[in-house]
C-alpha cells in the first residue's frame, strides 16, 4: 500500500499553497467580517484551473485525480473554509454531476463553462420539511410540451446568490429527477440568503420554483436518489479535507503563539497543559488526515462506500471541531476576539457538523453498517 504522494501530487500542492498565501490568506478576515462572496479569488481560482479541478481536459478542466483535489480543498481551507466550500459545492456537488450523468450535449454546453468560471454550480436539494429526510422532497415536476415547468421551494442552497447553474431536484413521474436550471430560468427566484455564524462568506439562499420552466433537456439522466447520493458521498470527503485544512492551520497558529505568549514569566508553550492540548489535537489530526486521503483514493478507484463517507465526514467534522475549540483555548481571551482569525476558524469548524448532513445523520448511517452485519435493522 502506497501512502506517498506522486511527484505531480506534490507539484500540484505547492501551486495550492502558493495561491492560497496570495490571494486568500490576505483576504480572509475582511471578506468574513464584511459577509462577501469570495468573487475575486474565484476569478482567479478559474484561470488557474481549480473551477474544473477534476474535469478532463476536452471540457477545459485541470483532470486532477480526486486526492490532488482533496489537497486543492485542504489547502484553501487552512485560510478561507468559506473559500472551500464554495468551491466544493460547484466541483463535488454539480459540476461532476453533471459529468457523470449528463449527456454528451450536457457535458458540452455547461461542463466548460463551469470551469472556467463563467457560471457557478449550486445543489438544490433541501427543503424546508426535507432536510436530512431527503425522502419527503415535495418539488414537483411536470411535463408541459417540450418543456418541464418546477414547482417548489428549495432551501439553503450554497452558493445560491452566486450561482448561474442550479442542480434542482425534484419529484416526477420516474421518482426523484434532476434537472440543470439556468439562473435566467423563467419562474425562478433567488430569495432570502441565510446570516450564519460561521462560512460567512458562503452564499446560502432560499430559491422559489414557480412554473420554472426549462427544456426537457435539461434533465440529468438516471435515478435522482442514486444521483443526490453520490454527489453528497464525493461532498462528504472535500467537507473532511477542509476539515483537515482549518485542524492544521490552527494548531500551526496557536503553538506559534505559544511561543510568544508570556505568562509567569515564562512562555505558556512550556506549560504542560498546553503541551497536552497540542499533543492532543495533533494526534486527531494526523488521524484525519489517513482517513480524508484514503476516502479520496476510494473515490478515484470508484470504490467510495456511504459508510465510508460517513465515517470520514462524521470524523472531520469531530475533530475540526475540537480541534478549534482547543485552539482557541490556547488564545485564551485573544481567541474569543474578532480581530484575531481563530474566532473565524472556530465558527465556520462548527458548520461541518450541520452541512452535508449533520454529524447525527452520519452516525446512523456508520451504525446502521455496523448492525445490519448482525441482520439487526436499525432505522432514523
Amino acid at each position: 500500500m502506497e501512502f506517498t504522494f506522486s511527484e505531480e501530487q506534490e507539484m500540484f500542492r505547492a501551486m495550492f499553497r502558493d495561491f492560497s498565501e496570495k490571494e486568500l490568506a490576505p483576504k480572509a478576515e475582511d471578506l468574513d467580517h464584511e459577509e462577501r462572496p469570495p468573487m475575486e479569488a474565484l476569478r482567479k481560482a478559474a484561470q488557474q484551473g481549480f473551477l474544473g479541478a477534476t474535469l478532463p481536459e476536452e471540457y477545459f478542466g485541470a483532470e486532477l485525480d480526486y486526492v490532488s483535489y482533496a489537497l486543492l480543498i485542504e489547502t484553501l481551507a487552512q485560510d478561507c473554509m468559506s473559500t472551500a466550500v464554495t468551491l466544493a459545492t460547484h466541483v463535488s456537488l454539480v459540476a461532476m454531476s453533471i459529468l457523470e450523468h449528463g449527456s454528451d450535449a450536457q457535458k458540452e454546453e455547461f461542463l466548460p463553462l463551469l470551469a472556467a468560471g463563467e457560471m457557478l454550480g449550486a445543489f438544490a436539494l433541501t427543503e424546508p420539511e426535507a432536510g436530512s429526510d431527503a425522502q419527503a422532497v415535495q418539488t414537483r415536476v411536470t411535463a408541459d410540451g417540450e418543456d418541464v415547468l418546477l414547482n417548489g421551494v428549495k432551501t439553503w442552497v450554497a452558493n445560491g446568490e452566486i450561482a448561474g447553474l442550479y442542480l434542482v431536484f425534484a419529484r416526477g413521474e420516474a421518482g426523484l429527477e434532476a434537472y440543470l436550471v439556468p439562473r435566467d430560468a423563467p419562474g425562478l427566484t433567488v430569495g432570502h440568503r441565510e446570516p450564519t455564524l460561521g462560512l460567512r462568506s458562503v452564499t446560502f439562499n432560499t430559491l422559489y420554483l414557480e412554473d420554472c420552466r426549462v427544456p426537457q433537456a435539461n434533465r440529468l439522466g438516471g435515478d435522482g436518489w442514486a444521483m443526490a447520493a453520490a454527489a453528497q458521498d464525493r461532498m462528504a470527503v472535500a467537507l473532511a479535507a477542509a476539515g483537515l485544512g482549518v485542524s492544521e492551520r490552527s494548531i500551526a497558529e496557536a503553538a506559534r503563539y505559544a511561543t510568544e505568549r508570556i505568562q509567569f514569566r515564562v512562555p505558556i508553550a512550556r506549560k504542560q497543559a498546553i503541551q497536552s492540548y497540542i499533543a492532543d489535537v495533533t494526534a486527531q489530526v494526523e488521524a484525519l488526515r489517513y482517513l480524508v486521503y484514503h476516502a479520496a483514493w476510494l473515490v478515484d478507484q470508484a470504490q467510495l462506500r456511504p459508510f465510508d463517507a460517513s465515517v470520514v465526514k462524521a470524523f472531520g467534522a469531530r475533530v475540526a471541531r475540537h480541534v478549534t475549540n482547543k485552539m482557541l483555548q490556547v488564545f485564551g481571551g485573544y481567541g474569543f476576539m474578532e480581530d484575531y482569525p481563530m474566532a473565524r476558524k472556530y465558527r465556520d469548524a462548527r458548520a461541518l457538523g450541520l452541512i452535508g448532513g449533520p454529524t447525527e445523520l452520519h452516525d446512523y448511517r456508520i451504525a446502521r453498517r455496523v448492525f445490519a452485519d448482525l441482520d439487526f435493522e436499525i432505522r432514523p
